[in-house]
């Protein structure tokens, strides 16, 4: 064969397969996903990956396993996933704290900016202040006049230290010039217990004391956001008490690498699964609302909301306990 035909012969072939889709995005997934939930089962992150994983699962055709890696406000999960293979094979599922506020209060061993690439947002949980029924306060006013009365005296819990449930709460506190002790709790599941137990006074929470403040074991003082919730709509908002509260996204996450084929097949899918009625009603047990985005509108929001907490925990000197 004349060597000009099979330059052409070359070139035709390096053309077309420069169009061809590599091996691994034609295989993918060929094997198992593990998807890590940085904090315990049964808390609000763990439900939320359990609203879409199964649907994800039927979806690609392989099994979804979840594995829960809760400690240190969520950054044992979060550096175990950040420091995976970006293969599409392991992905994060995360509340918004590790990502927006714990680069602000921890030295971590990964860069959440650098070393993870969000791949969509899962929803936003109506976050409401409650205190225990035997604590004399009716209102935010009242709270805060009790805790002017009592300094150092009452106690409050959170998720855990660095958690933005634990920023709002100390932010309330240093914009009300009145103490409390923090008790940090290993999940939300446990952060219920103790308000039940009557083992802390009062606490930010993330919609799973709702069922409680339903059925008066509970106290709720107000709820986040510009407007009432259509479920307590004669409870004021924090605005309307005074107070500013920011709600961070509760999102998956990839170890960044992992390539773009898969970070947008996944938004999409996952974007697809919990727009359908049996996602919302499983977050709608907790009052969440579904919220989409495209993996570069929700890095945005994320850079966005980590700047803006970090000048909360600049202000009010907030440190990890």
């Amino acid at each position: 064969m004349p060597s000009r035909a099979r330059c052409l012969i070359a070139a035709a072939f390096s053309f077309a397969f420069s169009f061809a889709p590599p091996a691994w995005a034609q295989a993918w997934p060929a094997k198992p996903i593990r998807l890590i939930v940085n904090f315990p089962a049964g808390g609000t992150t763990d439900l939320m990956a359990r609203a879409f994983a199964p649907k994800l699962a039927e979806t690609l055709g392989q099994p979804v396993v979840i594995e829960n890696r809760g400690g240190a406000g969520g950054n044992v999960g979060l550096e175990v996933a950040a420091k995976a293979a970006p293969d599409g094979y392991t992905l994060l599922a995360s509340s918004g704290s590790p990502i927006v506020v714990g680069p602000h209060l921890y030295k971590l061993s990964v860069d959440v900016a650098r070393d993870l690439v969000p791949i969509t947002p899962l929803g936003r949980i109506l976050t409401i202040l409650v205190v225990r029924p035997g604590l004399p306060v009716h209102s935010v006013p009242e709270l805060i006049a009790y805790l002017r009365a009592n300094p150092g005296k009452l106690n409050y819990g959170s998720v855990g230290s660095g958690s933005t449930l634990h920023i709002h709460a100390e932010r309330m506190l240093f914009a009300t010039k009145t103490t409390a002790t923090h008790v940090p709790y290993k999940g939300a599941a446990e952060l219920v217990t103790a308000l039940l137990g009557n083992q802390v006074d009062f606490a930010f929470d993330s919609g799973l004391t709702i069922q409680h403040i339903k059925a008066g074991k509970l106290r709720l003082l107000a709820v986040a956001g510009a407007t009432r919730s259509p479920l307590f709509p004669d409870t004021p908002t924090m605005p309307e008490s005074g107070l500013e509260v920011v709600d961070a996204l509760f999102g998956v996450y990839a170890p960044s690498g992992t390539p773009r084929e898969i970070v947008t097949r996944l938004n999409r899918e996952i974007g697809r699964i919990m727009q359908t009625d049996e996602a919302r009603a499983v977050l709608a047990t907790f009052a969440a609302e579904v919220v989409t985005a495209s993996p570069e509108e929700f890095a945005a929001i994320q850079h966005r909301d980590r700047e803006r907490y970090g000048v909360f925990i600049r202000e009010a000197n907030i440190h990890a306990d």
